[in-house]
Protein backbone atom coordinates (compact mmCIF):
# COMPACT_ATOMS: atom_id res chain seq x y z
CA UNK A 1 0.00 0.00 0.00
CA UNK A 2 1.58 3.28 -1.05
CA UNK A 3 1.50 6.66 0.62
CA UNK A 4 -1.21 9.18 -0.14
CA UNK A 5 -0.01 11.48 -2.96
CA UNK A 6 -0.46 14.96 -1.46
CA UNK A 7 -0.46 17.48 -4.29
CA UNK A 8 -1.38 21.09 -4.94
CA UNK A 9 -4.62 21.86 -6.82
CA UNK A 10 -2.56 22.17 -10.00
CA UNK A 11 -1.15 18.68 -9.61
CA UNK A 12 2.39 19.46 -8.36
CA UNK A 13 3.44 17.38 -5.32
CA UNK A 14 4.18 19.23 -2.09
CA UNK A 15 7.89 18.88 -1.44
CA UNK A 16 7.53 19.54 2.27
CA UNK A 17 5.20 16.57 2.62
CA UNK A 18 7.44 14.32 0.51
CA UNK A 19 10.41 15.15 2.76
CA UNK A 20 8.33 14.37 5.85
CA UNK A 21 7.23 11.03 4.37
CA UNK A 22 10.83 10.12 3.56
CA UNK A 23 11.79 10.79 7.17
CA UNK A 24 8.95 8.61 8.45
CA UNK A 25 9.90 5.71 6.18
CA UNK A 26 13.57 6.03 7.18
CA UNK A 27 12.50 5.81 10.83
CA UNK A 28 10.82 2.47 10.12
CA UNK A 29 7.20 3.59 9.90
CA UNK A 30 4.99 1.36 7.76
CA UNK A 31 3.25 2.35 4.54
CA UNK A 32 -0.05 2.15 6.41
CA UNK A 33 1.17 4.74 8.93
CA UNK A 34 2.46 7.03 6.19
CA UNK A 35 -0.86 6.80 4.37
CA UNK A 36 -2.73 7.67 7.57
CA UNK A 37 -0.47 10.70 8.12
CA UNK A 38 -1.01 11.72 4.52
CA UNK A 39 -4.77 11.90 4.94
CA UNK A 40 -4.37 14.34 7.85
CA UNK A 41 -1.86 16.47 5.96
CA UNK A 42 -4.06 16.57 2.86
CA UNK A 43 -7.00 17.80 4.93
CA UNK A 44 -4.84 20.55 6.48
CA UNK A 45 -3.30 21.68 3.18
CA UNK A 46 -6.70 21.90 1.51
CA UNK A 47 -7.84 24.11 4.36
CA UNK A 48 -4.81 26.37 3.88
CA UNK A 49 -5.36 26.53 0.11
CA UNK A 50 -8.96 27.61 0.76
CA UNK A 51 -7.86 30.48 3.02
CA UNK A 52 -4.88 31.26 0.75
CA UNK A 53 -2.15 30.78 3.35
CA UNK A 54 1.13 29.01 2.53
CA UNK A 55 1.95 25.99 4.69
CA UNK A 56 5.12 27.63 6.04
CA UNK A 57 3.26 30.87 6.82
CA UNK A 58 0.55 29.25 8.93
CA UNK A 59 0.18 30.60 12.47
CA UNK A 60 -1.61 29.57 15.61
CA UNK A 61 -4.70 31.38 14.32
CA UNK A 62 -4.98 29.08 11.27
CA UNK A 63 -4.32 26.02 13.43
CA UNK A 64 -7.00 27.09 15.89
CA UNK A 65 -9.55 27.74 13.12
CA UNK A 66 -8.72 24.42 11.46
CA UNK A 67 -9.22 22.43 14.68
CA UNK A 68 -12.47 24.26 15.30
CA UNK A 69 -13.56 23.56 11.71
CA UNK A 70 -12.97 19.82 12.20
CA UNK A 71 -15.17 19.92 15.31
CA UNK A 72 -18.17 21.52 13.59
CA UNK A 73 -17.96 20.60 9.91
CA UNK A 74 -19.48 17.58 8.23
CA UNK A 75 -17.24 14.58 7.74
CA UNK A 76 -16.43 13.06 4.34
CA UNK A 77 -19.19 11.55 2.24
CA UNK A 78 -20.14 8.09 3.41
CA UNK A 79 -18.99 8.70 6.98
CA UNK A 80 -22.46 8.88 8.42
CA UNK A 81 -23.80 12.03 6.76
CA UNK A 82 -23.84 15.41 8.40
CA UNK A 83 -21.78 14.55 11.49
CA UNK A 84 -18.56 16.32 12.58
CA UNK A 85 -15.24 14.54 12.47
CA UNK A 86 -14.85 12.14 15.38
CA UNK A 87 -12.70 12.99 18.38
CA UNK A 88 -10.22 10.26 17.45
CA UNK A 89 -9.75 11.79 13.97
CA UNK A 90 -9.21 15.25 15.47
CA UNK A 91 -6.73 13.92 18.03
CA UNK A 92 -4.76 12.07 15.37
CA UNK A 93 -4.80 15.11 13.08
CA UNK A 94 -3.45 17.45 15.78
CA UNK A 95 -0.63 15.05 16.64
CA UNK A 96 0.38 14.49 13.01
CA UNK A 97 0.41 18.19 12.14
CA UNK A 98 2.43 19.07 15.24
CA UNK A 99 4.99 16.38 14.30
CA UNK A 100 5.05 17.69 10.70
CA UNK A 101 5.95 21.21 11.81
CA UNK A 102 8.40 19.93 14.44
CA UNK A 103 10.23 18.06 11.68
CA UNK A 104 10.51 21.11 9.42
CA UNK A 105 11.53 23.36 12.29
CA UNK A 106 14.34 20.97 13.23
CA UNK A 107 15.68 20.70 9.67
CA UNK A 108 15.33 24.44 9.08
CA UNK A 109 12.73 24.36 6.31
CA UNK A 110 9.65 25.48 8.20
CA UNK A 111 8.48 28.21 10.58
CA UNK A 112 10.40 28.65 13.82
CA UNK A 113 7.15 28.64 15.81
CA UNK A 114 4.97 25.54 15.53
CA UNK A 115 1.38 26.59 14.75
CA UNK A 116 0.21 23.55 16.75
CA UNK A 117 1.87 24.31 20.11
CA UNK A 118 2.04 22.26 23.28
CA UNK A 119 -0.29 23.02 26.15
CA UNK A 120 1.97 23.86 29.05
CA UNK A 121 -0.70 25.19 31.38
CA UNK A 122 -0.65 23.41 34.71
CA UNK A 123 2.68 21.73 33.96
CA UNK A 124 5.18 24.55 33.86
CA UNK A 125 7.72 22.62 31.86
CA UNK A 126 8.80 19.17 30.86
CA UNK A 127 6.23 16.37 30.93
CA UNK A 128 6.60 14.01 33.94
CA UNK A 129 9.35 16.24 35.41
CA UNK A 130 8.34 15.33 38.98
CA UNK A 131 6.86 11.92 38.34
CA UNK A 132 6.80 9.48 41.25
CA UNK A 133 8.40 6.26 39.93
CA UNK A 134 6.11 4.25 42.22
CA UNK A 135 3.01 5.51 40.40
CA UNK A 136 1.85 4.84 36.82
CA UNK A 137 2.30 7.48 34.16
CA UNK A 138 -0.78 9.47 33.26
CA UNK A 139 -1.64 10.48 29.72
CA UNK A 140 -1.48 14.26 29.39
CA UNK A 141 -3.03 16.65 26.89
CA UNK A 142 0.22 17.67 25.23
CA UNK A 143 -1.40 19.59 22.37
CA UNK A 144 -3.03 22.98 22.97
CA UNK A 145 -5.77 22.23 20.45
CA UNK A 146 -5.97 18.53 21.20
CA UNK A 147 -9.54 17.59 22.23
CA UNK A 148 -10.12 15.67 25.41
CA UNK A 149 -10.66 11.98 24.80
CA UNK A 150 -13.07 9.93 26.85
CA UNK A 151 -11.75 6.41 26.59
CA UNK A 152 -14.65 4.24 25.39
CA UNK A 153 -15.30 0.72 26.55
CA UNK A 154 -14.43 -1.66 23.68
CA UNK A 155 -17.51 -2.84 21.89
CA UNK A 156 -18.22 -6.55 22.15
CA UNK A 157 -20.64 -8.43 19.91
CA UNK A 158 -23.13 -10.46 22.02
CA UNK A 159 -23.24 -14.15 21.20
CA UNK A 160 -26.79 -14.01 19.83
CA UNK A 161 -25.89 -11.17 17.44
CA UNK A 162 -22.68 -12.88 16.37
CA UNK A 163 -24.56 -16.09 15.55
CA UNK A 164 -27.08 -14.10 13.51
CA UNK A 165 -24.30 -12.34 11.59
CA UNK A 166 -22.34 -15.54 10.97
CA UNK A 167 -25.43 -17.33 9.65
CA UNK A 168 -25.86 -14.62 7.00
CA UNK A 169 -22.29 -14.60 5.70
CA UNK A 170 -22.51 -15.25 1.94
CA UNK A 171 -19.47 -17.48 1.31
CA UNK A 172 -16.99 -19.91 2.82
CA UNK A 173 -14.28 -17.28 2.40
CA UNK A 174 -16.20 -14.80 4.53
CA UNK A 175 -16.99 -17.45 7.14
CA UNK A 176 -13.31 -18.33 7.33
CA UNK A 177 -12.34 -14.67 7.70
CA UNK A 178 -14.81 -13.98 10.49
CA UNK A 179 -13.91 -17.23 12.27
CA UNK A 180 -10.23 -16.25 12.21
CA UNK A 181 -10.99 -12.71 13.37
CA UNK A 182 -13.05 -13.80 16.34
CA UNK A 183 -10.69 -16.58 17.42
CA UNK A 184 -7.29 -14.90 16.93
CA UNK A 185 -8.10 -11.29 17.75
CA UNK A 186 -5.95 -10.18 14.81
CA UNK A 187 -6.45 -6.73 13.37
CA UNK A 188 -8.33 -6.59 10.08
CA UNK A 189 -5.31 -5.54 8.03
CA UNK A 190 -3.03 -8.08 9.73
CA UNK A 191 -5.22 -11.02 8.77
CA UNK A 192 -5.70 -9.81 5.20
CA UNK A 193 -1.94 -9.70 4.57
CA UNK A 194 -1.38 -13.35 5.55
CA UNK A 195 0.39 -15.33 2.84
CA UNK A 196 -0.36 -18.91 1.81
CA UNK A 197 2.73 -20.11 3.68
CA UNK A 198 1.44 -18.51 6.86
CA UNK A 199 -1.20 -21.17 7.50
CA UNK A 200 -0.41 -24.29 9.55
CA UNK A 201 -3.63 -26.33 9.99
CA UNK A 202 -1.79 -29.18 11.73
CA UNK A 203 -0.72 -26.91 14.59
CA UNK A 204 -3.81 -24.66 14.29
CA UNK A 205 -1.63 -21.59 13.77
CA UNK A 206 -1.76 -18.66 11.38
CA UNK A 207 1.13 -16.20 11.00
CA UNK A 208 0.41 -12.48 10.82
CA UNK A 209 2.70 -9.46 10.54
CA UNK A 210 2.04 -7.13 13.45
CA UNK A 211 0.95 -3.60 12.67
CA UNK A 212 3.35 -1.85 15.04
CA UNK A 213 6.51 -3.95 15.25
CA UNK A 214 6.20 -5.42 11.71
CA UNK A 215 7.30 -8.74 13.20
CA UNK A 216 5.76 -12.06 12.19
CA UNK A 217 3.78 -13.74 14.97
CA UNK A 218 1.99 -17.09 15.11
CA UNK A 219 -1.55 -16.93 16.45
CA UNK A 220 -3.67 -19.92 17.48
CA UNK A 221 -7.05 -20.14 15.77
CA UNK A 222 -10.16 -22.24 16.21
CA UNK A 223 -10.58 -25.55 14.33
CA UNK A 224 -13.73 -24.16 12.67
CA UNK A 225 -11.71 -21.38 11.07
CA UNK A 226 -9.43 -23.90 9.34
CA UNK A 227 -12.42 -25.96 8.18
CA UNK A 228 -14.01 -22.93 6.51
CA UNK A 229 -10.63 -21.96 5.06
CA UNK A 230 -10.18 -25.40 3.50
CA UNK A 231 -13.65 -25.24 1.95
CA UNK A 232 -12.79 -21.84 0.48
CA UNK A 233 -9.47 -23.13 -0.88
CA UNK A 234 -11.20 -26.06 -2.59
CA UNK A 235 -13.62 -23.66 -4.28
CA UNK A 236 -10.75 -21.54 -5.59
CA UNK A 237 -8.53 -24.44 -6.66
CA UNK A 238 -6.98 -23.60 -10.04
CA UNK A 239 -8.52 -20.13 -10.12
CA UNK A 240 -5.99 -18.15 -8.08
CA UNK A 241 -2.17 -18.18 -8.13
CA UNK A 242 -0.42 -20.60 -5.80
CA UNK A 243 2.84 -19.90 -4.00
CA UNK A 244 4.29 -19.42 -0.54
CA UNK A 245 4.46 -15.65 -0.90
CA UNK A 246 1.06 -15.27 -2.60
CA UNK A 247 -1.83 -13.72 -0.63
CA UNK A 248 -4.15 -16.11 1.17
CA UNK A 249 -7.34 -14.11 0.56
CA UNK A 250 -8.68 -13.26 -2.90
CA UNK A 251 -11.81 -11.81 -4.44
CA UNK A 252 -14.41 -14.37 -5.49
CA UNK A 253 -15.18 -12.94 -8.94
CA UNK A 254 -13.08 -12.40 -12.03
CA UNK A 255 -10.68 -10.76 -12.43
CA UNK A 256 -9.34 -12.34 -9.25
CA UNK A 257 -7.43 -9.85 -7.10
CA UNK A 258 -6.00 -9.88 -3.57
CA UNK A 259 -8.75 -9.04 -1.10
CA UNK A 260 -8.60 -5.51 0.35
CA UNK A 261 -9.73 -4.11 3.67
CA UNK A 262 -12.39 -1.93 2.06
CA UNK A 263 -13.95 -4.93 0.30
CA UNK A 264 -14.16 -6.90 3.57
CA UNK A 265 -15.47 -3.86 5.42
CA UNK A 266 -18.23 -3.39 2.84
CA UNK A 267 -19.12 -7.10 2.96
CA UNK A 268 -19.48 -6.95 6.75
CA UNK A 269 -21.63 -3.81 6.50
CA UNK A 270 -24.03 -5.55 4.10
CA UNK A 271 -24.33 -8.58 6.37
CA UNK A 272 -25.06 -6.33 9.36
CA UNK A 273 -27.76 -4.57 7.40
CA UNK A 274 -29.39 -7.90 6.54
CA UNK A 275 -29.17 -9.07 10.16
CA UNK A 276 -30.43 -5.78 11.58
CA UNK A 277 -27.29 -5.34 13.70
CA UNK A 278 -24.68 -2.60 13.93
CA UNK A 279 -21.46 -4.49 14.67
CA UNK A 280 -18.23 -3.30 13.08
CA UNK A 281 -15.39 -5.31 11.62
CA UNK A 282 -13.04 -4.11 14.37
CA UNK A 283 -15.57 -5.24 16.98
CA UNK A 284 -14.61 -8.82 16.10
CA UNK A 285 -11.17 -8.15 17.61
CA UNK A 286 -12.80 -6.74 20.75
CA UNK A 287 -15.09 -9.76 20.94
CA UNK A 288 -12.13 -12.16 20.74
CA UNK A 289 -10.32 -10.17 23.43
CA UNK A 290 -13.33 -10.24 25.76
CA UNK A 291 -13.82 -13.97 25.29
CA UNK A 292 -10.18 -14.69 26.14
CA UNK A 293 -10.01 -12.24 29.04
CA UNK A 294 -13.15 -13.69 30.63
CA UNK A 295 -11.70 -17.22 30.63
CA UNK A 296 -10.33 -17.84 34.16
CA UNK A 297 -7.97 -20.50 32.80
CA UNK A 298 -6.22 -18.00 30.50
CA UNK A 299 -3.72 -15.59 32.11
CA UNK A 300 -4.06 -11.97 31.09
CA UNK A 301 -0.43 -11.96 29.93
CA UNK A 302 -1.37 -14.63 27.37
CA UNK A 303 -4.19 -12.42 26.12
CA UNK A 304 -1.71 -9.53 25.88
CA UNK A 305 0.63 -11.63 23.75
CA UNK A 306 -2.09 -12.82 21.39
CA UNK A 307 -3.48 -9.31 20.90
CA UNK A 308 -0.02 -7.82 20.37
CA UNK A 309 -0.36 -5.14 23.05
CA UNK A 310 2.85 -3.43 24.14
CA UNK A 311 1.43 -2.63 27.60
CA UNK A 312 -0.56 -4.89 29.90
CA UNK A 313 -2.69 -1.91 30.90
CA UNK A 314 -4.10 -1.87 27.36
CA UNK A 315 -5.22 -5.48 27.72
CA UNK A 316 -6.79 -4.78 31.12
CA UNK A 317 -9.58 -2.75 29.54
CA UNK A 318 -11.11 -6.07 28.49
CA UNK A 319 -11.65 -6.89 32.15
CA UNK A 320 -14.27 -4.12 32.22
CA UNK A 321 -17.69 -5.74 32.65
CA UNK A 322 -19.83 -5.77 29.53
CA UNK A 323 -23.07 -3.83 29.71
CA UNK A 324 -25.28 -6.78 28.82
CA UNK A 325 -23.56 -8.98 31.43
CA UNK A 326 -24.01 -6.35 34.15
CA UNK A 327 -27.69 -5.94 33.31
CA UNK A 328 -28.22 -9.71 33.34
CA UNK A 329 -26.50 -10.14 36.72
CA UNK A 330 -28.36 -7.20 38.32
CA UNK A 331 -31.71 -8.50 37.10
CA UNK A 332 -30.85 -11.95 38.47
CA UNK A 333 -29.87 -10.35 41.78
CA UNK A 334 -33.16 -8.47 41.99
CA UNK A 335 -35.14 -11.61 41.17
CA UNK A 336 -33.26 -13.52 43.87
CA UNK A 337 -33.96 -10.80 46.44
CA UNK A 338 -37.64 -10.85 45.53
CA UNK A 339 -37.71 -14.64 45.86
CA UNK A 340 -36.08 -14.54 49.28
CA UNK A 341 -38.49 -11.86 50.44
CA UNK A 342 -41.44 -14.00 49.37
CA UNK A 343 -40.10 -17.14 51.05
CA UNK A 344 -39.32 -15.40 54.33
CA UNK A 345 -42.69 -13.61 54.43
CA UNK A 346 -41.10 -10.38 55.60
CA UNK A 347 -43.91 -8.04 56.62
CA UNK A 348 -44.02 -4.75 54.72
CA UNK A 349 -43.11 -1.49 56.42
CA UNK A 350 -45.85 0.52 58.04
CA UNK A 351 -48.01 2.37 55.55
CA UNK A 352 -47.65 -0.16 52.68
CA UNK A 353 -50.50 -2.48 51.76
CA UNK A 354 -49.36 -6.11 51.18
CA UNK A 355 -51.68 -6.62 48.19
CA UNK A 356 -50.21 -3.50 46.50
CA UNK A 357 -46.67 -4.80 46.95
CA UNK A 358 -47.73 -8.19 45.53
CA UNK A 359 -48.91 -6.46 42.34
CA UNK A 360 -45.78 -4.28 42.16
CA UNK A 361 -43.35 -7.20 42.46
CA UNK A 362 -45.51 -9.71 40.54
CA UNK A 363 -45.90 -11.96 43.57
CA UNK A 364 -48.73 -14.41 43.90
CA UNK A 365 -50.93 -14.14 46.95
CA UNK A 366 -50.93 -17.19 49.21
Amino acid sequence: MGAVPVARPGGWPVGAVAAFFSDLLAAGRSDVTVRSYGMDLLRWLRFLWAVEVAWDRATRSEARDFCRWLAITNGPKGSGGGTPYSVSVRVHSETVLRCFYDFHRDVGTGPMVNPFPLDRSGRGGRAHAHHNPMEPYRNERVGLYRPRVVKPIPRNIPDAQFNEIFARLPSNRDRALVAFYVSTGARAFELLTVTQSGVDPGRQLITVVRKGSREAQELPASPDAFVWLRLYQLEMEGLIPRGRTKPLWWTRRKPFRPLTYHAVHRMFERVNTDAGTSATLHALRHTAAYRMAQDPAMPLTDVQYVLGHAQLTTTQIYLTPRKEDVIERVLAHQAEQSRKSTEQHIPPAAGYRPETLDVLFSRRST
